[in-house]
């Protein structure tokens, strides 16, 4: 008779029991940004509804801003760092291949546990809490995600599609066992189809072949991007609602991707919110962070009292792939 092997003993639920974020010293400005790029404050903030956005300085790198969020994080959880499992950061603007990141975030916060980047964009930080709500019901423990990126690393300033729109900063959240359900069902998926819609100029070996070529910068077909993001990914957060038996009605809270302000009331529309939901626009102030934004926005939300211990709220990620992923959890 062939041994078995031992099944893994979690947690019943997970929850979210901290959230932590770090924004960089340094608040660029629409006016200050159009000193550099051929735009102006009137048509940025009519396209986008940014009046700032947080540009990290030469000693703000990906796990300097990392580190920071996440010790804020683990501070309001109550769990010390070397009582983590796992340290996930969701990013793609670090610009090693490899080591992950993570791997340096956990040893600079003082813990061996298992560290890994994931890569899916602007849906990237959803993407980790998913992981890390079903590591914390498959093994117990506690586990530490993080949305931490360097978009000016990519910007194209003669692009001004995408450099009046990206910021960096980072935000951090500790997952742990819960007794009751508080993290819901994940809708995720992605469209390959679409995936020239948001991408990368060039490859990063074409600087290698080609030592003219200009450093790889982020694009994006933003009306294309625009309607999916309404249509199709309104749709996904649908989905969330009902796998987690929840009605926009029971909403407390949307916690949308930063995209912009016009995705944000469009998609808010179409789902039907009623006018006592708290909609997250930290991009006002903050910018598009790409995989930092929603935990950004979460903090900025719970610091501002806007929302209370237990609320409900939806939280949806959407970007390059063209990747999603949505789900309602239970704010700490």
């Amino acid at each position: 008779m062939k041994a078995r092997i031992t099944p893994s003993m979690g947690a019943p639920h997970a929850r979210i029991l901290g959230v932590g974020a770090y924004r960089p010293r340094h608040a660029m400005t629409n006016e200050e940004l159009c000193h550099r790029v051929d735009s102006s404050d009137e048509w940025i903030r009519t396209r986008t509804g940014i009046t700032t956005r947080r540009w990290a300085g030469h000693d703000e790198s990906i796990a300097d801003m990392a580190v920071p969020a996440a010790g804020k994080a683990l501070a309001a959880s109550g769990v010390p760092a070397d009582a983590l499992d796992c340290v996930i950061v969701a990013t793609f603007t670090h610009l090693r291949q490899t080591p992950a990141v993570a791997a340096e975030v956990a040893h600079r916060l003082g813990t061996h546990a298992a560290a890994f980047d994931v890569s899916a964009g602007c849906a990237g930080f959803v993407h980790g809490l998913s992981l890390a709500a079903d590591a914390v019901r498959s093994r117990g423990g506690h586990v530490l995600v993080i949305g931490a990126e360097r978009m000016t690393d990519l910007l194209d300033l003669e692009d001004r599609s995408t450099a009046v729109i990206f910021g960096d900063g980072a935000g951090a959240v500790v997952v742990g066992p819960s007794r009751t359900p508080a993290i819901g069902p994940m809708v995720w998926g992605a469209d390959g189809s679409q995936a020239e819609a948001i991408s990368q100029t060039v490859s990063w070996d074409a600087l290698r072949s080609n030592r003219d070529q200009r450093w790889p910068a982020l694009q994006q077909q933003g009306q294309k991007v625009f309607r999916w993001a309404v249509y199709e990914v309104s749709k996904v957060a649908e989905r969330a609602l009902a796998a987690a038996g929840v009605s926009p009605a029971d909403l407390d809270a949307f916690i949308p991707h930063q995209a912009n302000t016009r995705i944000i009331d469009a998609m808010a529309k179409r789902l039907g919110l009623p006018e006592s939901t708290v909609i997250a626009r930290d991009i006002v102030t903050t910018g598009n962070t790409s995989g930092a934004s929603i935990p950004l926005a979460m903090e900025a939300l719970m610091s501002s009292d806007a929302t209370s211990p237990g609320d409900l709220a939806l939280l949806v990620g959407y970007g390059a792939g063209l990747s999603y992923a949505a789900t309602v959890v239970a704010l700490p």
